[in-house]
């Protein structure tokens, strides 16, 4: 899917369904939240959510005293609908609308956190840009984590094709540029009471990771 497309697609899914009728809504994102605790992640650290939308993720970071976040999303509608929501709080949060294949970044980050935006990327040279931007954009002791649809779980989402990960296909895929840190696989309730199942790595950059 062409990037104008894409992003006209995700605009019309965000000004016409509401947070809890689309199938990724989660009230408390848990296994994100999670790898925060896991990597011990300080309050000052620079955190930015991966086609975040509007996702609570923000919501409970705020409240656990995080001080850094960026939140970037296609979609400048579903950012508007974050904002909103947060109120006043907004104001402690920059916000980002870029498509995840294409963004340059202006500052580099401790913490990257990607639930569900990177398996959208279908075209190996937006997957590739997407990688290199992480590569250049992550802090020499930053950690990444993707979130991803498994092999077991669906092949659209949201009526566009993805690209399912396997724990293995993960880290082959990133591979060149970082050293996996360790991947689980969760299932995901959705708001229709179906099941998806995903698998998260987390991973260090390869030439400082622990061998």
């Amino acid at each position: 899917m062409e990037s104008i497309n894409r992003k006209n697609h995700w605009e019309n899914i965000y000004k016409t369904k509401k947070l809890k009728d689309v199938s990724w809504f989660e009230p408390t994102p848990e296994t994100s939240l999670g790898f925060f605790q896991q990597f011990s992640i300080p309050h000052a650290a620079k955190i930015i959510d991966i086609g975040g939308g509007d996702s609570l993720l923000v919501d409970h970071l705020l409240k656990l005293g995080y001080l850094d976040i960026s939140v970037l999303d296609i979609s400048e509608a579903a950012l508007e609908r974050a904002k909103q929501r947060l109120g006043d709080q907004a104001n402690e949060v920059k916000w980002i609308v870029s498509d995840a294949a294409t963004f340059k970044p202006t500052e580099k980050y401790d913490f990257w956190h990607d639930r569900a935006a990177f398996h959208f990327l279908t075209e190996k040279r937006d997957i590739s840009n997407y990688l290199e931007t992480a590569q250049n954009y992550i802090n020499p002791k930053g950690i990444l984590v993707i979130g991803t649809f498994s092999k077991n779980g669906p092949e659209k989402c949201s009526g566009i094709q993805i690209k399912q990960y396997s724990e293995t296909s993960m880290t082959e895929r990133l591979k060149a540029f970082f050293e996996k840190i360790k991947c689980i696989t969760i299932d995901h309730k959705t708001p229709f009471n179906t099941i998806q199942n995903f698998v998260f790595c987390s991973f260090r950059k390869a030439q400082l990771a622990s061998k």
